[in-house]
């Protein structure tokens, strides 16, 4: 994997480059789209190619659960198996684990749950975790990591943060013993909301020199207020030359805000899921196309809009699929969703290009905050 930086924002952190991996360009900052199964829910690989998405994100502990990771491989690897040629990140399951934390057992080893599907127990280490992506090929894999929930005792974040520091070490060990396809290999940052063992990892990180560097741990609680103030002093310690990905967010506003510091890389549920839901992302805020002010609305999701969705249904259509169960309701509001963050992350690469960024974030956050506060 290769990354370079184009363009420097000179009013803040903000920058725009290009990530080389084996399955084409990534123009960063990008948002990749969660394929936790393999799949983008409800919408196909040609729609998302259509839609400009250059690169998504699976989940190796979904993954290597159903339908496991050696029928993956035999069908020629997750690119091949889900029909995707560009870009795919697997995550390594830290968070899930970290959502099973009262059902499953850490320790320095690894990770012992039950099965969702069979009840069997299973155990996950960090050689397992590098064992499953590499069989996957993936092009960036994420190594065994411990998340927090916030809020915690700085005891035991601490202990997270060297425990996801030993972990990753044993990744990059195993990694280096085992032949794999060139896949990448990121760190992930963790220490809660404290400053000094979120600097603290950051140092044990930059000694291992891995292809990327993420922050993991945040937005699981703690507010826009508490997350800026966490990615301003975490951010700008990661090395310079190295992609930076803010794992699990979000929102436009979170995004902007992580591009501000210096981010290029992130991804969420929330267009999809959103989407499946009835409520629409537009340069307007958000529509919810349950209200009955819609019932009658010939008007598009959102006028200044170019996706299928837009060019083709009304507001009032949409809302009739959703309250007639039909499935399509959830694949053209997805769709339209989709689009509007890699429109809005082309928008951003445009204006760090420009030198207007700090500019484009508070003129697209007036409407946006404007709105969703009616």
């Amino acid at each position: 994997m290769r990354f370079r930086i184009l363009r420097a924002d000179n009013r803040s952190k903000a920058r725009c480059g290009e990530m080389e991996t084996s399955h084409g360009t990534v123009k960063t900052p990008v948002f990749m789209p969660v394929g936790t199964q393999a799949t983008v829910k409800t919408l196909t690989p040609v729609q998302l190619r259509e839609l400009g998405v250059e690169a998504i994100i699976c989940n190796a502990y979904h993954l290597s659960l159903r339908p496991g990771e050696q029928i993956i491989k035999d069908m020629g690897g997750i690119h091949r198996f889900m029909g995707w040629d560009r870009t795919i990140v697997t995550d390594s399951g830290g968070y899930q684990v970290f959502s099973l934390r009262n059902i499953s057992r850490t320790s320095d080893e690894g990770v012992e749950f039950s099965s969702p599907f069979t009840g069997e127990r299973i155990f996950f280490s960090p050689e397992r975790v590098i064992d499953i992506q590499i069989a996957l090929g993936s092009d960036i894999m994420m190594p065994f990591d411990q998340c927090v929930p916030y809020p915690c005792e700085r005891d035991d974040a601490k202990e997270a943060m060297l425990r996801t520091d030993r972990w990753t070490r044993r990744c990059l060990a195993a990694l280096s013993k085992r032949e794999s396809n060139g896949q990448a290999l990121f760190g992930i940052v963790q220490g809660s909301v404290f400053r000094e063992l979120r600097q603290e990892s950051v140092e044990r990180l930059g000694e291992m020199d891995l292809d990327g560097y993420a922050v993991g741990g945040l937005s699981v609680g703690e507010g826009r207020y508490l997350m800026n103030e966490v990615l301003g002093y975490t951010v700008e310690k990661l090395p310079w030359d190295k992609p930076r990905y803010l794992m699990g967010v979000g929102s436009p506003a979170d995004i902007l805000d992580a591009v501000e510091h210096g981010v290029d890389m992130f991804d969420c549920v929330l267009p999809t899921r959103n989407g499946r839901n009835g409520c629409a992302f537009t340069k307007g805020g958000k529509i919810k196309l349950f209200n009955s002010i819609y019932r009658e609305d010939k008007r598009p999701l959102d006028d200044t809009c170019d996706c299928y969705t837009c060019r083709t249904f009304s507001r009032a259509y949409l809302r009739h699929l959703f309250f007639a169960g039909e499935i399509l309701a959830l694949t053209l509001v997805s769709l339209h969703n989709v689009y509007f963050f890699q429109e809005m992350m082309r928008g951003i690469r445009e204006a760090v290009l420009a030198g207007t960024f700090v500019r484009f974030k508070e003129k697209f956050l007036e409407v946006q905050e404007k709105e969703d506060s009616k």
